[in-house]
Formats: structure tokens, C-alpha cells, sequence
């Protein structure tokens, strides 16, 4: 066999062995770049990184002079109004971080041109979406890690001790952060600009945050206003938080009367293919109206 004809066999292999490594060796670039540009914009930082903080602060401080939630009929038990929205807040930390930040952040990279450049560039879509998920995850757990160490050494709210629990955390988290980081890519095809993202947005993102017990104390909602929420993946998220943090006897609160672990895990998983999908279909360097 001449050197021709093996070279002419092994260059498409070759090359295809070559392919996947160059594209997630350009996506862990985006990550690190993605981060800094995160942290570099006040609007980000506040609004999805730092709101979840204000909002813990704002609940304790407004009803924690009203005792604790969920006490017995002597007064007795229950735990603190900082712990029972701790959970939420959580949630609400993933959504934020997710959905609105990447939603509003690529319809803005649409209307500046960012992404038609980026689309004359060797950057595939997958190491592009490497870049931006890899960013929610990084800000999402830093997020996740300074809200728990507030929440036990400002606020003074007890952490979980039992390492299953906190392996619940850790697939709760993984699942809902990558979920609504394909959900705000997939969202960001919606806003007919950039400047109109946050008007399209926000109001989503805030209607799912008052129906999925983040603002609300979930079992004191209409029923109707449940079953909506459960159509919604940031109602799991909340639930699976809720699991976690929140004592055995409130799981009898929820709407089944159960945490019910494995719903959330199915509904989770559901979401994160159907964001995988959409993401996908929807994704283009730059809108087909343009």
C-alpha cells in the first residue's frame, strides 16, 4: 500500500478526531471570557447575581417580626420566615441566572451585531453554547455558595448536615442551572431586538417567580394558580429546594403532600431536553427577519 493511500484513510479520521477536541477547547475559552463579561456589567451583576441576596433581606427584615412559619397550635416549632424563603431564592438564583441573564443577554448580542460577527468565525454554535452555559454554571454556584454562607452567618438560618441531602442539592442545582441556561437561549429569539429584551423578558420571568412559590408561599395559592406553575419548570426547581432545606413536616404542605423527589427529577429532565431542543431549532447567528 502506498503512502498516498494511507494518508488519503487516515487524514478524514484524523481530522474528525481533531474536530471535537478544537470545539470544546474553544467553549472552555468562551466560559472564562463569558464570566468576565458577566462580572464586568453592572446590570448583570445586580439584577440576576445580587437580587436573590436583596430579596432574602428584604422577606426576613418585612416578616420575621410575625414569628416563625409553620408553628404548632401552642406557638411552639416552625421555622424562621429567612429559612422557609431561602429555598426559593435559590431557585429564583438558577432562573435569573439562566433564563433572564442569557435570554437578554444574546438578544442583545443579536441587535448589536455581536452574533453575525461571531458567525464569521470559526466559533461553532456547540463551543458558543459551551461558553454560555459554562458561564451560568460558574455564576451559579458562586451565587448559590455566597447566598447559603449569608443566609447562615448573617441571617443566622441552619444548613442541612446530612450528606444525602446535600447530594439532592447538587442534582436539584446541575439540572435546574443547565435547564434555564438552554431555556434563555431558546428565549432569546423572541425579542424582535435588543432593546426590547428586557421588556419581553423580565415580565416572564417575574409572573413564573410569583406562581412557583419563590415570592408566595406556594401552599397558600389558588389551586388553578398551582397546576399552572407545575407546567413550568421553576415550580420543580422551587420544590426540589424545598426538599433540601426545609424540615420533613413541610413536605405535607406541598401540593401532592409529598417533596416527591423523582416528579421533580422527570419534570426537570423533561424541560431540559425540550430548552435542548428549542435552543437548537431556534439558534441562528442572526435573526431570519434581518
Amino acid at each position: 500500500m502506498s503512502d498516498t493511500g494511507t494518508a488519503g484513510v487516515r487524514r478524514p479520521v484524523d481530522g474528525m478526531r481533531m474536530r471535537r477536541p478544537g470545539l470544546l477547547r474553544l467553549g472552555a475559552s468562551r466560559v472564562a471570557y463569558e464570566t468576565r463579561v458577566y462580572f464586568r456589567s453592572p446590570d448583570s451583576v445586580f439584577f440576576t447575581f445580587l437580587f436573590p441576596f436583596i430579596m432574602l433581606g428584604i422577606f426576613t427584615a418585612a416578616f420575621g417580626a410575625r414569628g416563625n412559619i409553620g408553628t404548632a397550635p401552642d406557638g411552639t416549632g416552625g421555622i424562621s420566615v429567612g429559612a422557609y424563603y431561602l429555598p426559593g431564592m435559590l431557585a429564583a438564583g438558577m432562573l435569573l441566572s439562566g433564563v433572564q441573564n442569557l435570554a437578554v443577554d444574546i438578544a442583545g448580542e443579536k441587535g448589536d451585531g455581536t452574533l453575525k460577527r461571531l458567525g464569521g468565525t470559526p466559533l461553532s454554535p456547540l463551543s458558543y453554547f459551551i461558553g454560555k452555559i459554562g458561564m451560568v454554571l460558574v455564576t451559579g454556584t458562586i451565587q448559590a455558595a455566597l447566598l447559603m454562607l449569608v443566609a447562615r452567618f448573617v441571617l443566622g438560618i441552619d444548613l442541612p448536615t446530612d450528606p444525602d441531602t446535600w447530594l439532592t442539592f447538587a442534582w436539584v442545582s446541575l439540572f435546574g442551572v443547565i435547564t434555564c441556561a438552554f431555556l434563555g437561549i431558546a428565549l432569546s429569539a423572541l425579542p424582535r431586538s435588543g432593546k426590547s429584551a428586557t421588556a419581553v423578558v423580565i415580565p416572564i420571568v417575574l409572573i413564573l417567580q410569583f406562581i412557583s412559590g419563590v415570592y408566595l408561599q406556594f401552599y397558600l395559592l389558588p389551586e388553578w394558580m398551582q397546576n399552572l406553575a407545575s407546567l413550568f419548570p421553576l415550580k420543580w426547581m422551587a420544590q426540589g429546594m424545598r426538599a433540601v432545606f426545609l424540615p420533613e413536616s413541610f413536605s405535607s404542605l406541598e401540593q401532592s403532600g409529598s417533596f416527591d423527589l423523582p416528579l421533580v427529577a422527570l419534570n426537570l429532565g423533561i424541560w431540559l431536553l425540550v430548552g435542548l431542543v428549542l435552543s437548537r431549532v431556534t439558534f441562528r447567528w442572526i435573526r431570519k427577519d434581518a
